[in-house]
Formats: C-alpha cells, structure tokens, sequence
C-alpha cells in the first residue's frame, strides 16, 4: 500500500500554500513593517515627482494595486512601465526624481532586472519588491522590500501575490507619514474567509462546464479583477476577459446574454458605486451574476460569495482575491485537472 504522504494529491501545494497566506500576512506586519517604515521614509525625504511600476504576470496586478494606492492616497501620478521601450528599443528617458517601483516573486526575471539597471541609470529611485533578498533584482535596486512568503512552489501564486499587496499598502502608508492600521486585522480576517472554503466548492459547480468568464470591477477592486482571471486561466484553462466596469459598458457588454457567466467584485466604498451602473446593466441582460462584496450585493445578484464588512477599502483587495483564488482551485480540481501542474508555465519568465 502506498504512504499517504508520497501520493500525489492533485493541487496539494497550491491549497498548502493559500492555507499559508494570514500566517504570511501577519508575518509582514509584525517581523517586515519596520524595514518598509524605514525605507519609505528615505524616499519619501527624497521626494519623488511621480512614480513608475514595473512588473509582470501576478506581480502586474500588483503593481496596479499600488497605482491606485499612490494615486489616490499620496495624490501622485504613476504609470505602468512599458520594458521593451528600454529592453528592446534601447530608448533613454530621463527618470531624474522618479521613484521605479519593480515587483516581483522571484526577482530573476531578465527583463525586470535589465529594464531596472537602466532606471537607474537614468536617475530613478529604484526600489525592488520581491520574495526573494538574494535575487539579480534586489542586487540592481536601490532599495529592496522583502515580503517575507516563504518559498513558493506552485506555479500559480496566491500567497506571493497578497504578501505583495500588504507590502505595498504599508509602503504607501510610510510615504505619507501613515501607520498602516487599516491593514491590522486582514490576518484574522483572511483566516476567516479561508475557512469558508466549502461556499467557494459549491460556486465553482456554476463553471465546471464553463466555456469563458467575464471578470468586471472598478476602483480598488479592478487589479482583483485582473488577477482573479488570470488565476482561472491558467488553472482551469477558461479563458476569462477581466474589464474594468467603465470599458464593459463601452463595447463589450454586447457579449455578455442571459447565458453568460458574470463574475463581479464589488468594493464597499467610492469603487462599488461606481460599478452599480454595471451591475444594474448585467441584471438587465439576464446574466448569471455572482458577486464578491457585500452581502447586500450578493443577495441581490444569482449568487455570491459576502465579505467581511466595515474594511477600509484601500486594502479591501486583499481580502477579495481569497476566495477567487479559492474559486479557481476549486474549478480545475471539478474539472479532473490539477492546479499544481498547469500546462506550459514556468514561475521565471523570460521576455525582452
């Protein structure tokens, strides 16, 4: 008879390490929230004009959290940065009193570590983001936040991509003189909605034979969005079109029908109004909407999953991709696949 604990169980190591993540997040606050004070304080003295983030896959949705989160909270400009303008085309800008931002699990990818050397030979402040100190990346950068997740062995990332959030919220808090309180008790509650997993089973029935997904939010919740599709993709092999609610309205929405499977994350606070024209909308199409926020919301959508209430929603996100990320293990196991051993990744990629 085989030992139990040589059989490979399908999706093993991606549901050890979800189960990793409030542990990963308490980590953060109490063992990585000095370090990122300190090294936010510094840049903040250098004072920056504007901000540049630069990252891929996972690590993207990320950096487009913390867009949001400089834009709004330090009332910056920032921007995605587009490598190849460096990488590939060899272009020089001028990066005198930016910060670059670059996020990423590994820190090995080449692309990232050539398109941040060239930041900061341009003059940028270079900051790196990573799961990794010792990392090509860290060594290039500046200065370099470690986010404290432990070794990451699946190849979709779930407990990276929350530890990057957190870090990045707590970044951006330093920068304008904050405390991060607002990020206090996302430990407990990711333990909470964790444990909720047997809600997410019964949802994934809806998609088992799913052929696409339609993935819409706004504000705070839109990199949710993002990530949330790419989760199911590359798991389930669904193909998921994540749009912000503003672009589904212009265009897309003629594809979603009274058959259409909708999936909407919904922010408590400036975020979910801006989406309820959307939601009005799906429901006056007959689409199958489920819905991530507020129970209220869930209550009036086909079905949902409710999340905790009276978080700030500035680091709602983080709780928002749990049980997608949930959803998407659930799915591909319902469908006799196994999320450890999706096709044609690598956890490194490599681009120019």
């Amino acid at each position: 008879m085989s030992d139990p604990q040589t059989v490979s169980v399908p999706g093993r190591i991606m549901a050890a390490e979800m189960a990793e993540q409030p542990a990963v997040l308490q980590r953060i606050l109490d063992e990585g929230a000095p370090r990122i004070r300190e090294i936010a304080a510094e840049i903040a003295a250098r004072n920056p004009r504007f901000v540049l983030l630069t990252a891929r896959g996972t690590s993207d949705n990320a950096a487009l959290y913390a867009k949001y989160l400089i834009e709004v909270l330090l009332g910056k400009p920032a921007g995605l940065t587009s490598m190849s303008t460096t990488t590939a085309y060899g272009a020089k800008p001028d990066l005198r009193d930016c910060l670059v931002i670059t996020v990423s699990q590994s820190g090995g990818s080449p692309d990232l570590v050539a398109s941040t050397k060239a930041a900061r030979d341009a003059g940028a402040i270079t900051l790196a983001v990573t799961n990794n100190a010792g990392s090509p990346l860290a060594d290039v950068s500046e200065y370099h936040i470690d986010v404290l997740a432990g070794p990451e062995k699946a190849l979709p990332a779930t407990k990276t991509y929350t530890a990057e959030l957190l870090a990045l919220y707590l970044l951006v808090e330093g920068l304008r003189g904050g405390d991060g309180a607002a990020a206090k008790d996302l430990p407990e509650l990711a333990a909470g909605v964790l444990a909720r997993q047997g809600e997410v089973k019964a949802l994934a029935e809806r998609y088992r034979f799913a052929q696409r997904l339609v993935i819409t939010s706004r504000g705070y919740g839109y990199p949710t969005a993002r990530e949330a599709a790419l989760k199911l993709m590359e798991t389930t092999y669904i193909p998921a079109s994540p749009f912000s609610g503003a672009d589904l309205l212009h265009g897309p929405l003629a594809m979603v029908d009274n058959v259409s499977p909708v999936i909407a994350i919904v922010p408590d606070g400036k975020g979910g109004e801006a989406l309820q024209p959307v939601l009005d909308r799906l429901r006056g199409r007959g689409a199958d909407l489920v819905v991530v926020g507020q129970q209220e919301q869930v209550d009036a959508a086909s079905a949902g999953f409710a999340l905790p209430a009276g978080v700030p929603e500035e680091v709602q996100p983080i709780l928002e991709i749990l049980p997608l990320q949930l959803l998407a293990y659930e799915v591909t196991i319902a469908r006799g696949q196994d999320p450890d051993a999706p096709r044609a990744l690598a956890k490194v990629t490599e681009t120019r």
